[in-house]
């Protein structure tokens, strides 16, 4: 059994990792910034430390990585590090100190692609606060691990989706009103020829992923991983499996980029273009390879898992 610390435990990774940890007789101790709920009920929270923590507080008065050192934990897991200086920090504080430092990073450090699915050892061309960041402290665990022995693995998700989540739409944005269409049989319009890539990724595949990062210590420390679903999918791909899933025939239209863009808001159309200017197209064949990971849900059949609850909660209406 392990101590295990993780921060910003009740999210949606969280919601399914916390389980797995308790089930497999680990003690865990779950931070967060406010006293929320983890998306789905289970438990294996009843057997979970809760603590409340301003993360953002802390390390600006420089106590935050004392914090967690003082946990005396065996494994920490970060999911919420946004920037280096934050990475470091906390990285400082627990060298010498714990067995195993897990961080939660993103495909897209790799910015565009030059050949997919990219492999976690390609050429990165990272663009955008996020993504640059995100390849940032992932160079810096690495050499840290690599360099001076800090037992560091980097996993790095698609578009997260489950239950309690909005997937990221065959479109490339957030609006439910794409799944309506669809539902109905409505044409719906992609940008270009729609055939830009988007990858899934179940929260509990990821879930999935740290713990047998956390299983794998010998062959995890020092590297990273891809954590998606088998395949990504294209837009067209995409929009085409959902209408038929939906008992409808899709009916699709095709705009180049600047005419697409009339058809939808000025938000829409810039969390589009996030999306599908990095089309992310990942391999999972090195976390295979190393860890055993194995994704139970395919990218449609997570989304499809995601659309469901929506339907449920009312948030989609299909008839």
């Amino acid at each position: 059994m392990m101590k295990v610390v993780i921060i910003g435990g009740t999210g949606h990774v969280g919601t399914y990792l916390v389980p797995r940890l308790v089930e497999a007789g680990h003690e865990v101790i779950c931070l967060s910034r406010g006293q929320s709920e983890p998306y789905l009920p289970h438990k294996a929270w009843d057997h979970v430390q809760r603590v409340t923590i301003d993360r953002t507080a802390e390390e600006k008065d420089g106590t935050f990585g004392e914090r967690i050192r003082a946990f005396e934990a065996d494994v920490v897991t970060d999911m919420i590090c946004f920037t280096l200086p934050s990475c470091m920090q906390l990285v400082d504080a627990l060298r010498g100190h714990v067995q195993h430092f897990l961080h939660c990073g993103t495909i897209w450090i790799h910015g565009h692609s030059s050949i997919v699915p990219a492999t976690e050892d390609l050429p990165r061309a990272p663009f955008g606060d996020y993504g640059t960041q995100k390849s940032q402290i992932e160079t810096y665990l690495m050499q840290q691990a690599r360099q001076y022995g800090f037992p560091a693995t980097a996993l790095h998700p698609g578009h997260i989706v489950g239950p309690g989540h909005k997937p990221i739409n065959p479109a490339g944005n957030q609006s439910l009103a794409v799944f309506e269409k669809l539902a109905h049989g409505e044409e719906v319009t992609l940008p270009n020829f729609g055939m830009e890539t988007l990858h899934h990724v179940h929260a509990d595949d990821v879930a999935q992923a740290f713990q047998l990062a956390m299983t794998h210590w010998s062959t995890s420390v020092g590297e990273s991983f891809h954590t998606v679903s088998a395949g990504a999918l294209t837009l067209r791909g995409y929009a085409e499996a959902m209408a038929r899933w939906f008992g409808q025939e899709p009916h699709l239209t095709c705009l180049p980029w600047d005419q697409w863009c009339e058809t939808v808001s000025e938000k829409e159309a810039a969390a589009t273009w996030e999306h599908i200017s990095r089309s992310p197209n990942a391999s999972i064949e090195k976390a295979r390879r190393l860890l055993g990971y194995e994704p139970r849900y395919t990218s449609l059949q997570a989304i499809q898992e995601s659309v469901q609850w929506l339907i449920e909660d009312g948030q989609i209406q299909i008839d």
